[in-house]
């Protein structure tokens, strides 16, 4: 379909948010002849894809909203898609008139019908998009990003997510293999699965299909030829038995860095948040895997000021951080979120001030691992896949375990894997020189 219309997608949040506005470029370009744009000013339509886990997302999203009603040209249409519009639906037409269309974050496959429907609003969290087959999305060249799952069945009691993603259903293996054959046909050689809990997948399928676990998953995917490296986020400390452990450990197309969200390390607060897992039972999965996987990196998401966290609470998270020595650590303050079951412990919330004390102690103390830890790289070859060309004559990539390696190095490395000897680091990067 030829047209001259253009999309421009603002896109916030976490990678299922970036693969779901593949999903809606990719529909947009095939049944409504829409292409991409980065201008915002030539753009026919503009969607914010939305996020509603952080503090302050709806401020933050009628603020975006006004800016870019300002900025948009003459007779173009403001689509709000994603988790705050699950979230808000209708009223938020009702405080921005000038938007024409709310999408929830379960809804991603009626965009091609919601666009020409002034006021249309799609947000039910029953609808199910897990045998839904999208049109496939032309992003990076060489990596790939693939849901195998929607929704999510956990309860955790800060979280915001499920009343916005609906319960999980897991999208069938042999779509999500079918989709990496095309992802690799195009010329990707990485994939990364998404879930909100990527190791539960299987337990519910819409065609009420036997058993097939995440393990399973990995096993088939990782025989597709022309795939070099699998990634996955996120996986859930609750689920990570001794087979899910084992295939990682010993498959060699799946990269050597995993994702353990901790959330706090006090067994207290973990069973106040419904996290299902101790702190021993975190420490244990975390020990396992060090000892299978040498090289293995581990970020996680820590949550400080739990409504109720003691000092002494606090010091368990601080022990397991010294303990695990994560290679990277999403650290947020605790913010309320409304419809959570966290509400109801405002009277035992932690002074801010308290929390921003605590907050600031724990990224000290990662800092000063982060120092100590990439500074042993520095002599190792490594081998990288270029993903990208920076305007300084440099290229940059990634190794297995996810690191990310500056080298100098021109556009005929792109796509390709490199030997690269490590020469500085710093605590996010290295950087080194080809040696093959």
């Amino acid at each position: 379909m030829s047209s001259n219309k253009k999309l421009f997608i603002q896109t916030l949040g976490c990678q299922m948010n970036d693969t779901d506005s593949q999903h809606m470029q990719a529909e947009l370009e095939k049944h409504k002849g829409y292409t991409a744009t980065q201008n915002i000013e030539e753009a026919d339509l503009i969607i914010i894809n939305t996020c509603s886990v952080r503090e302050k997302p709806v401020q933050r999203l009628f603020s975006e909203i006004g800016q870019f009603n300002k900025k948009k040209k003459v007779g173009a249409k403001i689509g709000v898609a994603g988790c705050t519009a699950s979230h808000l639906g209708e009223d938020i037409i009702k405080r921005a008139p000038y938007v024409d269309f709310v999408l929830g974050a379960r809804n991603i496959s009626k965009i091609k019908d919601v666009v020409d429907i002034k006021g249309s609003v799609e947000i039910s969290i029953d609808n199910d998009e897990s045998m839904y087959e999208f049109s496939t999305a032309k992003t990076n060249q060489y990596r790939a990003s693939v849901n195998i799952s929607v929704g999510c069945d956990k309860k955790c009691t800060y979280c915001i997510v499920p009343s916005t993603r609906g319960e999980e259903i897991s999208i069938p293996p042999e779509m999500i293999i079918e989709q990496v054959r095309k992802s690799v046909a195009l010329g990707a050689v990485e994939v990364t699965l998404l879930g909100q809990n990527v190791n539960s997948y299987g337990r519910n399928f819409s065609d009420g299909r036997g058993k097939y676990t995440f393990t399973n998953l990995l096993q088939d995917v990782s025989k597709i030829e022309g795939l070099e490296r699998i990634r996955f986020t996120s996986p859930h400390p609750l689920h990570m038995g001794d087979d899910f452990i084992e295939e990682f450990a010993k498959n060699p197309k799946i990269s050597k860095c995993i994702h353990m969200p901790l959330q706090s390390g006090s067994s207290e607060i973990l069973k106040a948040m419904k996290r299902g897992y101790t702190k021993e039972w975190f420490l244990n999965r975390a020990s396992k895997l060090r000892t299978l996987v040498p090289n293995l990196r581990i970020t996680t998401d820590i949550i400080v000021a739990f409504p109720g966290e003691t000092q002494e609470d606090f010091e368990h998270t601080l022990d397991v951080v010294n303990q695990v020595r994560f290679n990277q650590i999403f650290n947020f303050k605790y913010s309320p979120r409304p419809g959570t079951e966290a509400l109801n412990f405002a009277d035992i919330e932690v002074p801010d001030e308290i929390g921003s004390a605590r907050l600031i102690e724990l990224i000290e103390l990662h800092k000063k691992h982060l120092v100590e830890i990439m500074d042993t790289y520095v002599g190792e070859t490594m081998s990288v896949l270029i993903e990208s060309l920076k305007p300084n004559g440099e290229v940059c990539g990634f190794t297995d375990n996810f690191l990310q390696v500056f080298t100098k190095g021109s556009d005929e490395l792109l796509g390709k894997f490199v030997d690269v000897k490590i020469t500085e680091a710093s605590r996010t990067s290295l950087k080194g020189e080809v040696v093959s």
